[in-house]
């Protein structure tokens, strides 16, 4: 079923704790149907035999064949997707890129919202740089896929997310690793606490224990109950008090923040796929993720 949310436009979270208003009444920019239109010298290509269209009725064709002549190829190419595809181009990234067009045709988008999702996926303006350095992570050091997902302990989107996001390192075959980016957000007050609790946790090698923890005990989020989970994990106590109130678990927190907010993060959670802002709710990661894998 398609995703209802406007702000899809905007290249943010569908669902999340704490989204500004400005996120959701911002313009589109206006400048990315121009930047993905190549020039129409040649007559539109009606097929690809690489892609399968037999789900879309004979009109959703109709607007994918728009789009994949008009989308650029996904490597940066003044060609369309559909013209790197028959022309057998380097870039292998362009027959995955119109399978995914099939998808959001298929999903109901209109025109305008295919345009700046496919933008938000393949545009090199679009990419960030996150780092995983000093931060916990599930998964293969080594996958080709990385997810990052910026949270707040005290979000329940967050906890709802957790279990999806595990499940999807599960079942990667090694293929895919998460990485946790702590994002207390102002208005949850114990959010710091427990960010910090879980830091500390991680020092003794037990963050994701920890996180499971938390989460399923999100009413519960006192520094007693901390404390009481510490005990439950077998942590050493008194270096889990002083880990918890130390400048580097502060530190760590506030590096976190700092580095979600300068790639634009203002809802939790904020997820990232290889560097790109993941703009549907958690359920659609795992179908998102296989295209990265096909990529």
């Amino acid at each position: 079923m398609r995703w209802l949310a406007l702000c899809v436009l905007m290249a943010l979270a569908a669902a999340g704790c704490e989204r500004s208003s400005e996120a959701d009444n911002g313009s589109k920019n206006e400048g990315s149907a121009d930047k993905a239109a190549p020039a129409k010298s040649k007559e539109p290509i009606a097929s690809l035999p690489q892609v399968d269209v037999s789900a879309l009725d004979d009109f959703s064709q109709s607007i994918w064949i728009d789009m994949v002549n008009e989308l650029l190829s996904p490597c940066g190419d003044p060609v369309s997707v559909a013209r790197c595809v028959v022309e057998n181009r380097k870039c292998k990234r362009c027959v995955p890129a119109a399978r995914y067009v099939v998808r959001l045709v298929d999903e109901g988008y209109s025109r305008d919202e295919i345009r700046e999702i496919y933008r938000v996926r393949y545009d090199e303006d679009t990419k960030v740089k996150l780092t995983h350095k000093g931060s916990p992570f599930r998964g293969s050091p080594m996958a080709p896929v990385t997810i990052y997902e910026f949270s707040d302990f005290q979000c329940p989107h967050c906890r709802l997310a957790a279990p999806y996001l595990k499940k999807i390192v599960d079942d990667s075959n090694g293929k895919v690793k998460l990485v946790f980016k702590q994002y207390p957000l102002p208005g949850h007050p114990k959010a710091r606490e427990a960010a910090k609790a879980a830091i500390a946790a991680d020092r003794q090698g037990k963050f994701w224990e920890m996180h499971d923890l938390i989460f399923r005990n999100q009413a519960k989020l006192e520094t007693a109950n901390f404390e009481n989970y510490a005990k439950e994990l077998g942590l050493d106590l008194e270096r889990f008090r002083v880990d918890v109130k130390s400048k580097e678990v502060e530190a760590k927190v506030d590096a976190d923040r700092a580095e979600g907010k300068k790639v634009g993060v203002d809802s939790t959670p904020s997820i990232y796929v290889n560097d790109r802002r993941f703009v549907f709710p958690p359920e659609q990661l795992g179908e998102y993720v296989r295209e990265e894998l096909d990529h």
